[in-house]
């Protein structure tokens, strides 16, 4: 079997010395590694121009989780909780999104990355949960408990991609994000829910692997739904 070259989109930050860097956790890589892919590192800079010429010779992507996408890409409501948006990174991931959606090619999103695809579809976000939900939960468990701190259940949707990968219709997850999706893209079904009824997971029905879920399992590895959702990613992407 061929060993899939896969995209894993990154965001910014300073090292120790001040100095712009390129960021992406290095849990990524390594479950990546751990399935059977190649992982290459997409700098956020990478013009428009070569976003097509970048998909082509990938065999699948992952977006990554980080900091609030823009809220001018979905005419957010403002919130003091929003920071670090970072215009470059929100201009690559959008606009690969698109290009993957289109195409045959398996991706994953991951947290951050399942609201990149809801936005980059036409879908909006709340931008702070707490503040915006009826039910006002909290799915902010980071940075006061560690990543791989399990927060809540969710229900998987049986008949759905992520059903038949996982397996299970209820799973436990970690929970790291205070933002979710409030209106969900036409082109996406749901196929997972959190108790209060934000959505955990969505698909592209008619795409052979287009996944976002909203929790993050790369830090809980050691799940076997985790592990089955890194293995079935690599092992479409080497199709």
């Amino acid at each position: 079997m061929t060993l899939p070259l896969i995209g894993i989109t990154s965001g910014h930050a300073n090292n120790q010395y001040g100095q712009p860097a390129v960021q992406v956790l290095r849990t990524y890589i390594r479950e990546v590694i751990k399935a059977g892919g190649i992982p290459l590192v997409i700098p956020s800079e990478t013009p428009v121009t070569m976003h097509r010429e970048l998909y082509k010779r990938l065999d699948g992507i992952i977006l990554t989780g980080g900091d609030d996408i823009g809220i001018e890409n979905f005419n957010g409501e403002q919130h003091p909780t929003v920071h670090k948006a970072d215009i470059e990174r929100d201009r690559l991931e959008i606009s690969l999104t698109k290009i993957a959606a289109k195409g045959q090619k398996p991706f994953l999103g991951i947290c951050r990355g399942i609201q990149t695809l809801n936005v980059a579809l036409g879908g909006d976000l709340y931008t702070h949960i707490q503040d915006q939900h009826s039910e006002k939960k909290k799915h902010n468990y980071y940075p006061e408990y560690p990543r791989d701190l399990i927060s809540h259940p969710v229900s998987i949707t049986k008949g759905s991609k992520l059903f038949e990968i996982v397996g299970e219709k209820e799973i436990q997850v970690n929970s790291l994000h205070h933002q979710g999706i409030k209106t969900l893209a036409s082109q996406l079904v749901a196929t997972a829910y959190a108790p209060d009824g934000i959505i955990e997971a969505a698909e592209l029905p008619e795409h052979p692997f287009g996944i976002a879920v909203q929790w993050h399992p790369e830090w809980i590895p050691e799940k076997p739904a985790s592990q089955a959702i890194f293995n079935a990613f690599i092992a479409a992407a080497a199709k």
